[in-house]
């Protein structure tokens, strides 16, 4: 599979890496306790018992060979080194679709829903149905390397068309995204809507589309105010990490870069809050899945890099004209745990959604939590749009 454009890509942490993290675990300087609950934020048991399990148990080497059995790639793009998961699909005519991460997720975020997509026949759907999943590390997340200070959208939609098209050759592909990945996809298809045949989103509330219409839009419906003021009274008691982060992330930096109790818990409090597991995380994260992804970021020193987004993204902004639409095929599903729940007719201020879902169950980390309903909602909405794309 690789070509001069690209090449393998071995992921592997040193050992004296891991023997200093463990030593800083044991070192962990322990704050007050004034709650047993989550209501302060992060759990004190359960934070001392998942570090505990980070010490003793967990083994770094066992999900080294989990992450081993997805193919990795490494590519130069626009000057910059780019981690992705290149899976090629079993089918008669596989179609591209990128799929993005968002924040505190990395590309392991979609290992659970690359098979369905790549190997359908497999999981009882049509072959016909089969996608080649390409799945980039986000610049400054895991092991791709970050960008400049200011660095924001524009530029990773340049990087993620750069690479399905210049280097992987895809004339047309598709996307999907949530959290920061659903901006990423949303722009990507504005940017270049002669190759990006359809976009699935599973936000539409936080991208920055939304909040330049511009003038002569049409009045809030009563839906729609009531979804504005359940996201204010949401930013109001959760959003306190985006304020931060948006405003102050290098502040931040210093803690968690240095604490890796401190960034396990600064991770794990949004993965139980944002997922829809009941107020039990391990419901949906399993210790060694939330350890995984804390050992990374840990290893890597991309927690900062990777809340720095934030604040790019709000000192550098996309923006459409006035009452200019995003005229790409749009598949949105909401789910029932997720951070907010707009109406449809919010998204179609700006989108061209052809397909609305509304599933049961999950939450922020769809891909993660509810793979197979997302692998559905893919399918369906590429059916027709990768035969037009084809012919």
């Amino acid at each position: 599979m690789p070509s001069p454009r690209y090449s393998a890509y071995n992921i592997d942490i040193p050992a004296s890496t891991l023997e200093a993290l463990n030593h800083r675990l044991r070192q962990t300087r322990w704050p007050d306790e004034p709650t047993q609950d989550w209501s302060y934020g992060a759990k004190p048991a359960f934070i001392r018992e998942l570090v505990t399990y980070w010490i003793d148990s967990f083994n770094w080497h066992a999900q080294l060979e989990r992450i081993g059995k997805l193919p990795h790639f490494q590519a130069s793009v626009r000057g910059r080194a780019l981690h992705f998961v290149y899976v090629i699909g079993d089918g008669p005519r596989p179609f591209p679709i990128v799929l993005t991460h968002g924040w505190p997720g990395t590309f392991l975020e979609m290992s659970n829903l690359i098979p369905l997509l790549t190997r359908p026949a497999e999981h009882g759907a049509d072959p016909a149905d089969a996608f080649d999943v390409i799945v980039p590390s986000l610049p400054g997340f895991a092991f791709s390397q970050q960008l400049p200070p200011g660095g924001a959208l524009d530029e990773v939609c340049a990087m993620w068309h750069e690479l399905l098209n210049g280097v992987l050759g895809y004339r047309s592909y598709g996307a999907h995204g949530g959290d920061i990945g659903a901006s990423v996809t949303a722009r990507l298809a504005g940017l270049y809507p002669r190759s990006v045949v359809g976009i699935h989103l599973t936000s539409v509330s936080g991208s920055a589309i939304i909040r330049y219409l511009g003038e002569g839009a049409r009045p809030i419906s009563d839906a729609e105010r009531a979804f504005l003021d359940a996201q204010a009274q949401w930013y109001d008691a959760e959003g306190g990490y985006a304020h931060l982060q948006r405003t102050k992330p290098q502040t931040l930096a210093f803690a968690l870069n240095d604490s890796p109790v401190g960034l396990c818990a600064w991770i794990t409090e949004k993965l139980r809050a944002w997922s829809d597991c009941g107020g039990d995380v391990e419901r949906v994260f399993s210790k060694d899945e939330i350890l995984t992804g804390a050992t990374i970021y840990w290893a890597t020193q991309t927690i900062a890099s990777s809340m720095r987004m934030y604040f790019d993204m709000r000192v550098t902004p996309w923006r459409l004209g006035r009452n200019v639409r995003v005229e790409t095929p749009t598949g949105v599903a909401i789910f029932p745990a997720d951070i907010a729940h707009p109406p449809r007719e919010w998204g179609e201020r700006v989108f061209n959604i052809v397909r609305w879902t509304e599933p049961a169950r999950g939450g922020h980390f769809p891909a993660h939590e509810q793979p197979a309903v997302l692998a559905h909602e893919l399918r369906e909405l590429f059916r027709p749009l990768r035969q037009a794309a084809t012919t």
